[in-house]
């Protein structure tokens, strides 16, 4: 066996745009259900998702048996021991919150690497974890550093100021907007359709929303949210109740009527 080659990372790297879906509600069960459905990469959520590594790895092995949907495993938060067990898991395109200076990218880029015989890899610490099969991927460890895939979310109005920097950060393979907590840094808290907030995205682009998405893949945007499963279940079920609890209320009693 040999490491495989990470084509989620090749196409955003020959400019290929990548249709996402954000998933929430950690089951292996209903990513397979958004598996099906042909997305080109699903983020497996461990920051606001009640996900924990046990789940997670449940959720990478389910996707394995679907190659065209690459998961995306978003960390908590970005610390060089966490980013480890995610990496040892087999994720092996990590996206990670809060990114605010170029400084921070570079060390999210030295916890994603081994060190090589070169001096030019990172600190990520040695293991034969599943992400290597357990060893039987001999070149794992020659390979790791060029197939797993950073991204990083700007989501502050410091992270705007330094945007061309962080994503100008070697090893930084793309970046991805947080329209909710920007909007909220900006000052319009649960309004990211402020048209400030819209025309700090615009200027960087990218977005959950299925118009905002279209009209920001058109910009020339490659990593895009076009839903959200908990939105998706959330938004179907309120409008299919609604629908029949409507078509079976009883129909009021016209003027004048008598019984």
């Amino acid at each position: 066996m040999n490491t495989p080659t990470n084509l989620f990372k090749q196409a955003l790297q020959n400019q290929q745009p990548q249709i996402g879906l954000w998933m929430g509600l950690a089951s292996a069960y209903t990513a397979e259900i958004c598996a099906l459905a042909g997305f080109d990469w699903l983020v497996i959520d461990g920051e606001h998702a009640p996900n924990d590594l046990r789940s997670i790895q449940a959720q990478l092995q389910t996707l394995a048996a679907y190659p065209g949907s690459h998961p995306v495993c978003r960390v908590p938060v970005g610390e060089t021991s966490l980013i480890k067990q995610y990496l040892d898991l087999g994720a092996q395109n990590i996206l990670v919150p809060m990114v605010d200076t170029p400084e921070q990218a570079a060390q999210l880029v030295q916890a994603m690497r081994y060190p090589q015989d070169d001096g030019q890899g990172g600190v990520r610490g040695m293991a034969g974890a599943r992400a290597s099969r357990w060893g039987h991927d001999p070149d794992y460890f020659k390979r790791a550093n060029q197939e797993v895939c950073l991204l990083v979310q700007v989501e502050s109005r410091l992270a705007l100021q330094n945007l061309d920097a962080i994503a100008a950060t070697p090893g930084v393979d793309g970046v991805f907007i947080g329209p909710a907590d920007l909007s909220a840094s900006m000052g319009h808290v649960g309004n990211a359709a402020h048209p400030e907030v819209q025309a700090a995205i615009a200027d960087a682009i990218a977005t959950p929303d299925r118009a905002m998405a279209a009209q920001y893949l058109q910009l020339g945007a490659l990593f895009v949210a076009v839903g959200l499963d908990t939105q998706i279940l959330m938004r179907q079920t309120t409008d299919l109740a609604a629908h029949f609890k409507a078509a079976a209320a009883p129909t009021p009693p016209s003027k004048g009527s008598t019984y």
